[in-house]
């Protein structure tokens, strides 16, 4: 499997009602630097079309995929049908909102991409 399957995977199990930033993305994939290539990898659809990429967040919590999405306030929209309060700046409280994985998350992560080769 290849980063982009990792970025699929990892995205995949971010639980609906909260969000992500890409570096965690990308710490979880094994990448720790490649922020930007989780991005490139959800805006291009390269890890699939499933992923539910409005749940992606930069580091300060401001809603970054506007250019994912058909029309721009998509990402707000599916956000707030999942009860995540964004702000009139497209910022979410990373401190409420934030996917707080463990190490014994990104252990199990590690796990599945060696089951499945990627």
């Amino acid at each position: 499997m290849n980063f982009y399957q990792r970025v699929a995977l990892v995205c995949s199990r971010i639980p609906r009602g909260c969000v992500a930033t890409y570096g965690q993305v990308a710490l979880l994939c094994g990448k720790p630097k490649n922020s930007r290539q989780v991005g490139y990898a959800l805006g291009r659809k390269l890890s699939g079309w499933e992923i539910p990429a409005h749940r992606m967040v930069n580091h300060q919590g401001y809603l970054s995929g506007a250019a994912a999405f058909e029309r721009p306030d998509t990402q707000k929209k599916l956000l707030r049908s999942e009860g995540v309060l964004v702000s009139r700046e497209n910022r979410v409280d990373l401190g409420k909102y934030g996917w707080k994985h463990t190490f014994l998350d990104a252990l199990a992560f590690e796990k599945l991409f060696e089951e499945r080769g990627i």
